[in-house]
Parts: structure tokens; sequence; C-alpha cells
């Protein structure tokens, strides 16, 4: 055993206990609080165990877990930002790929390496395994949203077209018989998640 690599492996373990800490807009399902990024990361990885048969193409899917195990990872040092939350996602995306780099470089060279691959790949959205991870990625949150009366759509009023706009192509790309069903869950709601302005 390498014990300088057992160190460094060891201190990327407890850096990204930070994800914990990172809290989402997502609410639990029985809305006593808002999902954390860890939570959210833990329950992809079991969204894309039980639901492989899904994805648009033939997937690996450990690959794809290990993918949604670390795809927020960064946000230990780059914090969560929402999708319906007005943001320079420019600015977004350089602050993630800092974190990747000081995060992934805490671990033993080849390890690290492999985890930035890995994590290049998600969000690159290009391989099979990537877009089925994307597409899950935002099925997830669609989930919430719907089984929790408009839930951050509300919060934000997001409408029905930009429901539809955000979330088609990752969902429709790596999980089109998925985004059918959001499709029919958007129709059958009774509400257009607006509040009304004061």
């Amino acid at each position: 055993m390498n014990v300088d690599d057992l160190d460094k492996q060891l201190m990327f373990l407890k850096e990204i206990d930070g994800l914990k800490r990172v809290v989402r807009q997502s609410p639990l399902l029985d809305r006593s609080r808002k999902e954390n990024s860890a939570e959210h990361s833990w329950h992809l990885a079991m969204y894309a165990w039980l639901l492989q048969e899904y994805a648009a193409e033939p997937v690996d899917i450990s690959r794809v877990i290990r993918m949604l195990l670390l795809h927020d990872v960064v946000e230990v040092d780059a914090g969560d930002t929402p999708i319906h939350a007005p943001s320079d996602r420019d600015d977004q995306a350089e602050r993630e790929a800092r974190a990747a780099v000081r995060l992934f470089g805490l671990l033993p060279g080849a390890q690290g390496e492999e985890l930035m691959a890995l994590w290049r790949e998600f969000e690159a959205a290009e391989s099979a395994d990537a877009k089925f991870a994307k597409a899950l990625d935002r099925f997830q949150p669609f989930l919430v949203n719907i089984s929790t009366d408009g839930g951050t759509w509300s919060e934000n009023n997001v409408s029905r077209e930009q429901v539809l706009k955000r979330y088609s192509v990752e969902i429709g790309r790596g999980a089109p018989r998925l985004w059918a069903l959001c499709e029919e869950w958007v129709a059958a709601h009774p509400e257009n998640w607006q509040r009304p302005k004061p």
C-alpha cells in the first residue's frame, strides 16, 4: 500500500464531505427542507441503476453511476447554480472547471485524471453514457417539481413553455421515453406553475 496515495485519497474524501453543505433549490418530496447536492448525487445514482432500460442507447451503467456520483463534486467550491436562476453560464463553467482541477488534483495522479476525464465527459454530454446521465440529472428535479405541485417552478414563476424548453433537450436526447412521460405530466397538470404577481 502506498501511504502517500492513501493520504491523498483520504484528503479528497474529507474534502468532498463539503457537498453535504451545498443546499439546492429542490425540496425533499415531503417538503420538510431542501435537498443537498450529496443527496441529489446519491439519488441520481439510484435513478440510473433502476431506470437504465430507458436510456436512448446502450450504456455502461457502472460508468453512468460513477459519473452521477461525481458530477456535482465541483459544487464544493463552485456552489449550486439552479437551472431557473439568472446566471452567467460562462462564469459558472469557469468556476466549476477551477474546482475540478483543485479537487481532482487532490487524488493520486492517475486516479485524479480518471475522475477529471469522467467529469469532463459528463459536462460535454456527447457519449451515450453522458447523455443518459445528463437526462437523469434533469429528470430527477422534474419529477420532484411535478410531485410538489410545481415546487421550484412556482417559486421562480416558470411557465409551462419554459419547463418544456429547459428540460426537453437533455431528457429527450438521453432518455426519450422518460421525456414522453414528462410531456404527459405537464399536459395533465392543472397549474401553469406561475404565482400571480402582487
